[in-house]
């Protein structure tokens, strides 16, 4: 019988390059013990042990109860954003003044 090892979630790595930071995505993967005695590690995208036996349903099952995870930047892009409504907010505004006046 086969049965899941790990489970590790999907995340972003950050990885530091001379021109700044890179995000890596590394995909939700599940360390399985086949029958066979191999431990793979699986994704949504790679289900076949090198066996030949294949753990679809397994990871279907392990992998579909997650949420997902959130870019890193994810906060400061908030924050950019309400100050980008903040200026167009003023902008529209301003032309309604300006269109007032004339």
């Amino acid at each position: 019988m086969t049965t899941v090892i790990e489970h590790t979630e999907g995340h972003y790595e950050v990885q530091r390059t001379s021109y700044g930071e890179a995000y890596v995505w590394c995909p939700e993967c599940v360390v399985v013990e086949c029958d066979c005695g191999e431990r793979p590690v699986l994704t949504a995208a790679e289900t076949v042990c090198h066996c030949g036996t294949d753990h679809a349903t397994l990871i279907r099952d392990e992998l579909g109860s997650s949420e997902g995870a959130l870019h890193p930047w994810e906060a400061e892009y908030q924050e950019w954003r309400k100050k980008q409504d903040a200026f167009l907010r003023s902008e529209s505004h301003d032309w309604l003044e300006w269109r007032l006046i004339e």
